[in-house]
């Protein structure tokens, strides 16, 4: 392992730059540094002005996400010695697909209005009253969904993504896989009514399926998995449209059936 290793970070300044480009900082190599511990050396001792998000360094925020060596990566979790051999350089860039606002750190706001289409809440057909109790849940029932509630909003499966590369009004990976984790919780009766807003080109059917979201996935949520669960889903509450005159009605528990 080399003692040293250089980074290419991209800087941009709105103010000054036209466009991003890239500058050069050698960093020791400790065996324990994570590419923030790197990130983080730079700014404290050589560059102040380098900007770019983070938080907890554990794997939970999320902010942290990058483009490293052309990979969505969470930064607190890529350790420095992958690539610190004789010779090899890091590359660091913002996440792919999004607006950048200034050196590494992008603009999320339309990923947020993207998470709002999904409607990530628990939906009730009947205003019950919390004087009735709550609602008990199976372990089994939540393990029907859990796997999916561990997306932690990192934003990496976008940047993988090359659908949200050619159609900027894709809903996403992350959003669809949200709203499958509500759709499959046995509590909740909103499946119908996020199917109305989802089902269509801009949503689970703009998914090609090429799987880079569920790849580069920090948490393992599997969100191409998730979309292929809810276009089935999808399918089903349309022919049970021809079936029922309730047929969708009863599509809202496609999820939880």
């Amino acid at each position: 392992m080399a003692d040293k290793i250089v980074m290419e970070i991209a800087r941009y300044s709105p103010e000054s730059d036209h466009e991003p480009h890239f500058e050069s900082y050698e960093v020791p190599v400790k065996r324990e540094w994570v590419v923030l511990d790197a990130l983080n050396h730079i700014k404290d001792n050589v560059d102040g002005s380098l900007t770019y998000r983070w938080s907890c360094r554990m794997g939970i925020c999320g902010s942290c996400g990058m483009m490293v060596n052309g990979e969505p990566k969470l930064t607190c979790a890529t350790f420095l010695s992958s690539y610190a051999r004789n010779g090899n350089k890091i590359r660091v860039e913002p996440l792919r697909y999004f607006p950048v606002i200034r050196d590494l750190v992008t603009e999320i706001g339309g990923f947020m209005e993207k998470l709002k289409k999904a409607k990530p809440w628990l939906m009730r057909a009947s205003n019950d009253q919390l004087t009735e109790g709550t609602y008990l849940q199976t372990p089994e029932q939540l393990d029907r969904y859990k796997q999916f509630s561990m997306c932690i909003n990192c934003t990496l499966c976008y940047a993988a993504c090359p659908v949200t590369g050619l159609d900027p009004v894709f809903i996403g990976p992350a959003a669809l896989a949200l709203a499958q984790r509500y759709n499959m919780d046995s509590r909740d009766q909103g499946a119908a009514e996020r199917t109305a807003t989802l089902a269509h080109p801009e949503g689970v059917w703009g998914c090609t399926f090429v799987g880079e979201c569920t790849r580069v996935c920090p948490k393992h949520v599997d969100p191409a998995g998730a979309i292929q669960q809810y276009k089935i889903a999808a399918v089903m509450d349309w022919l049970k449209s021809f079936v029922t005159p309730r047929g969708r009605d009863a599509g809202s528990q496609a999820g939880n059936d």
